[in-house]
């Protein structure tokens, strides 16, 4: 059975043939994508995590470096990363796929158990810039992710093997080609780690004034080194990462929980709402849904 097949396996089982979008599994952190058109290039921030694409094609645009992945590839994503992202569904078939959060225990637990056996990755962060890249998944990979899909469709298979797939699909990463961004996520005196720590606070803590100076400090690093480690992270400044989250969490808010323009532009930070309707209109190409002048 190829991954595609046990994909479809699993949407006639819990009946997602509507699905438009993600649905959490049964697994916690596991979580199931399907749609039937895919979508144009737009803005999107892809959470950490192993995404793994079994039927259909995508292309993330993020820098000047275009990256593409299809069929059984899957990307190995260290810190979220604000990006443009084109759903491709070909042959008149949905997209199907899975997005599977890495838990950080677990992570240590494997990194450290990796360093204790003398296994080091072929290469870090610091030798490279750390943008997404699509990996090919070997036989191994595939193998795992099959089951993954299996289990989710066997009750008794997704209570008896869930932790141990999980676990089993976070170690294949870390032998993959770019397993070294997760060796990294885990190391904390990198440069790596410490921006995602950084990250972390971004997310949480978006409304807030964030400045450069204050994240570099969380970061323990100079100004002038944390803005530079953080554009090899992320392929962006951090003034541009904080208004790109600001903006996608406020379009969540607006077209997902009907929140009022104005309501969502002051939930996520912003004090001007004609600002925030210029900025959402100049990143998004389109105007908020429904915008208006609240009352």
């Amino acid at each position: 059975m190829s991954l595609a097949q046990a994909m479809r396996q699993y949407v006639e089982y819990q009946q997602l043939h509507e699905l438009e979008g993600i649905y959490q599994t049964q697994i916690e952190g596991v979580w199931f994508y399907r749609s039937s058109k895919g979508n144009d290039r737009k803005p999107f921030v892809y959470q950490s995590g192993i995404i793994v694409l079994g039927q259909g094609n995508k292309n993330i645009y993020m820098g000047s470096d275009p990256v593409h992945y299809g069929p059984e590839d899957y990307l190995v994503v260290g810190v979220p990363m604000p990006l443009e992202c084109e759903a491709i569904a070909t042959d008149g078939e949905p997209l199907l796929g899975l997005s599977v959060d890495i838990d950080p225990q677990l992570l240590h637990r494997l990194v450290h158990r990796l360093d204790s056996l003398g296994f080091r990755p072929a290469k870090s962060c610091s030798e490279q810039r750390c943008g997404l890249k699509s990996v090919q998944m070997d036989q191994t990979m595939l193998d795992v992710c099959q089951r993954l899909v299996q289990a989710l469709c066997d009750p008794l298979d997704t209570v008896m093997l869930s932790e141990s797939l999980k676990e089993e699909l976070v170690y294949r990463a870390l032998m993959s080609e770019e397993g070294h961004v997760l060796f990294d996520l885990a190391r904390h005196d990198g440069y790596y780690a410490r921006v995602a720590k950084v990250l972390d606070k971004m997310h949480r803590e978006y409304a807030e004034n964030l400045s450069v100076e204050k994240l570099a400090q969380e970061a323990n690093m100079s100004t002038s080194a944390f803005h530079h480690a953080f554009r090899e992270v992320t392929l962006e400044s951090p003034i541009q990462y904080i208004k790109k989250v600001r903006l996608n969490k406020a379009k969540e808010l607006i077209q997902l929980e009907g929140k009022k323009v104005n309501d969502a532009a002051r939930i996520v930070g912003y004090n001007s709402s004609s600002q925030f309707s210029r900025e959402y209109k100049r990143h998004f190409n389109e105007t908020p849904r429904g915008l208006k002048i609240a009352s």
